[in-house]
């Protein structure tokens, strides 16, 4: 293994570890060691502690979306654990073609405990299949963070951080082909801009490797019309570079 591979594999054990322990564990909480290739390691430890990686491996067969969603209930990182009804973890098949995230929970979503049920659920459920996707056949609903903000306000910078590790964990786990951000916080938070949505939507980022496209969220669409054919748009062209990963998806979808 090489030096990036092994840095590589420190940061996934970090940030696995993070989500499911609920804290960082003592052994990632120092310094981040420097790596070396293993042509060039001495026969001695190697260059994280003979036994580092053993002992605190969280590997992803050992993890699992039902594991993080356990975690994400028990969770009380922050204040909105004070004022939610349920835990919102996400919602969708394990293996999914598209990830979708969302901004969080509004007043539907923390009653039902599942994403998008609301009219901006419906919009997206919409939305979704026009594009011959679904929450039911290849796609994984989730938000950036998982209880719903009083009064559906924005959620604050340290409540989204308290809740990254559990969204890099489950993007981790579901292995997406592609990514769709729905709205201005969710774009943000995962491409850490603070560029607003009207330069963010319609263009493809890079999130770790996966493809990635902001557009506006549903609720955006429900308040103005006129941003529904710019919307339509960036559904176009994800349907279009989701074509060239997968090019049978259309074929294997079933109209519900």
């Amino acid at each position: 293994m090489n030096a990036k591979e092994k840095e590589q594999l420190y940061d996934l054990l970090k940030t696995l570890s993070t989500a499911v322990t609920g804290y960082i564990p003592k052994s990632f909480s120092e310094p981040k060691p420097v790596f070396t290739d293993d042509t060039e390691v001495p026969e001695t430890k190697n260059s994280i502690g003979q036994n580092s990686v053993e002992e605190n491996s969280i590997t992803h067969n050992s993890i699992s979306i039902e594991s993080i969603a356990d975690k994400i209930s028990k969770c009380q990182r922050c204040q909105l654990c004070k004022t939610r009804t349920n835990v919102v973890p996400g919602t969708g098949i394990k293996n999914p073609l598209v990830l979708v995230i969302g901004e969080g929970p509004g007043h539907d979503e923390d009653l039902a405990a599942l994403p998008f049920v609301g009219k901006a659920g419906q919009l997206l459920d919409k939305m979704l299949a026009a594009i011959s996707l679904s929450r039911n056949q290849n796609c994984f609903i989730a938000n950036i963070v998982k209880c719903r903000p009083p009064q559906n306000r924005d959620p604050l910078p340290e409540e989204i951080s308290a809740c990254s590790s559990f969204l890099e964990a489950q993007i981790t786990v579901l292995k997406p082909k592609m990514i769709l951000l729905m709205g201005r916080i969710a774009a943000q938070a995962v491409l850490k801009t603070s560029l607003g949505i009207n330069a963010l939507r319609g263009k493809f980022a890079d999130y770790n490797g996966i493809p990635v496209m902001p557009t506006y969220h549903p609720s955006a669409l429900l308040r103005n019309e006129e941003l529904k054919a710019p919307a339509w748009q960036d559904l176009k062209a994800f349907r279009a570079k989701l074509s060239e990963l997968s090019p049978d998806y259309e074929k294997n979808f079933k109209k519900e």
